[in-house]
């Protein structure tokens, strides 16, 4: 277990987070990813989170701590999530998914949307946390890096696998096992957030796009392409365009694909690098062609017929944001039976219908074809096998790794 260490976050880390939470995957709201969330602006909170702010260190404190679990006697469970991320009806107050579940077990959810930005809400829970107390909540979502920092410290518990049989049985092979939890002892997926290239026809002008190459070198596309805020995403997509293995990569690879990009940015290939604020380029032409986020591309497709995307045979970048239950949560097992019910592929059509993200569960398209033949046919949403075994992964990264890869993104970025 790793001990919680009060590091300062280095400038290049502040500004990333900055980033982030301004216009990048922080900010995405997760219904509509062309509107802002409810984010504002970077709080103490936000930047304190992962700099300590005088929280001491973790001490005794030791993974996989549950207090008495109250499930039995205490039909309930408290589940925290980002905002827009899920399913709700026409009125706007109600959640079907998560009523047909307290209609079938007697357990009542309390659903709220607190989660704005991973680096602010790890600020809220870390004083609790690191202390070993009860945070309130016994299921909260992170995306990866995050939730793998949660189990090097030992603040989230083993999940019992024996109250998880549809979880364990439906779970998309792409997710099965990231190297910060393998075999999903920990965690299991929400959601999956895929990085892909989109176009825009008309403003390609009949300039062939098939790699990300294309984007970085062609002169016709030369003030007219854009690539991603988020380092994982973007240099993800150039290591695989380079050969190599973003899983497995090196620090002198990723120095390479620094150099291979800011080749592009010498030459003013690269109009600039933007958070989500892409869809404003790509939809009126700014952009021929950019590094996207699935999410977005749906929705972008569905509004402008001259939007689309390609998946490149080198692969493309997936994350995932994760379902986890923090130390001293009070229901576990109601938990764990609330995470199952989501691998079911009735529930989890449901919500992928409404929140189009890339769904996690194996067996959802002929359920999701009763609600949605569209998004049942969608491979940003439902991956068939070539493209499930296209997605690739970033490894996880040394807290010395991830200073110095911020530090050189930044850089390269102008940030």
């Amino acid at each position: 277990m790793e001990q919680y260490q009060p590091d300062r976050l280095s400038p290049a880390q502040e500004a990333a987070v900055r980033r982030s939470f301004r216009n990048g995957r922080a900010a995405l709201s997760r219904r509509s990813l062309l509107r802002a969330s409810a984010g504002g602006a970077l709080t103490v909170g936000g930047l304190g989170a992962l700099s300590g702010c005088g929280i001491p260190a973790a001490g005794n404190t030791q993974g996989g701590v549950s207090a008495e679990d109250h499930s039995k006697e205490e039909k309930s469970v408290n589940f925290s999530n980002w905002t827009e991320y899920m399913d709700v009806d026409e009125s706007g107050r109600e959640h079907p998914t998560l009523d047909a579940f307290t209609r079938r077990t007697g357990i009542k959810v309390k659903y709220t949307e607190d989660i704005n930005d991973n680096t602010e809400f790890f600020g809220k829970i870390k004083p609790q946390m690191a202390a070993g107390q009860d945070t309130g909540r016994d299921i909260i979502v992170l995306t990866d890096w995050l939730a793998a920092r949660l189990i090097r410290l030992g603040w989230v518990q083993k999940l019992d696998p024996s109250n998880l049989p549809n979880a364990f049985a439906n779970l998309s092979p792409q997710f099965r096992s990231p190297d910060w939890d393998p075999g999903r002892a920990y965690s299991y997926p929400w959601q999956g957030i895929a990085a892909v290239i989109a176009y825009n026809k008309k403003a390609l002008d009949g300039v062939e796009v098939k790699t990300l190459s294309d984007l970085l070198d062609n002169p016709k596309l030369k003030g007219r392409v854009g690539l991603l805020t988020e380092m994982r995403d973007t240099m993800g997509l150039t290591l695989l365009d380079m050969g190599k293995e973003p899983e497995k990569f090196t620090a002198d690879d990723y120095d390479a694909g620094i150099a291979r990009i800011q080749k592009a940015v010498d030459k003013g290939q690269i109009r600039r690098f933007t958070g989500n604020d892409y869809t404003s380029d790509i939809s009126k032409g700014d952009f021929a062609a950019c590094v996207a986020w699935a999410g977005d591309v749906v929705q972008l497709k569905a509004d402008n017929p001259d939007i689309d995307f390609l998946i490149p045979d080198s692969g493309y970048m997936m994350s995932s944001d994760n379902l986890m239950i923090p130390n001293k949560a009070r229901h576990k097992e109601n938990a764990e039976r609330l995470i199952d019910y989501y691998f079911e592929p009735q529930a989890a059509a449901e919500l992928a219908a409404y929140i189009n993200f890339v769904c996690p569960v194996d067996g959802v398209k002929d359920e999701l074809a009763k609600i949605d033949d569209d998004a049942a046919n969608n491979p940003l949403i439902i991956p068939d096998k070539a493209m499930q075994a296209k997605s690739r992964a970033f490894r996880s990264l040394s807290s010395k790794e991830e200073t110095e890869f911020e530090e050189k993104f930044a850089k390269l970025t102008g940030a």
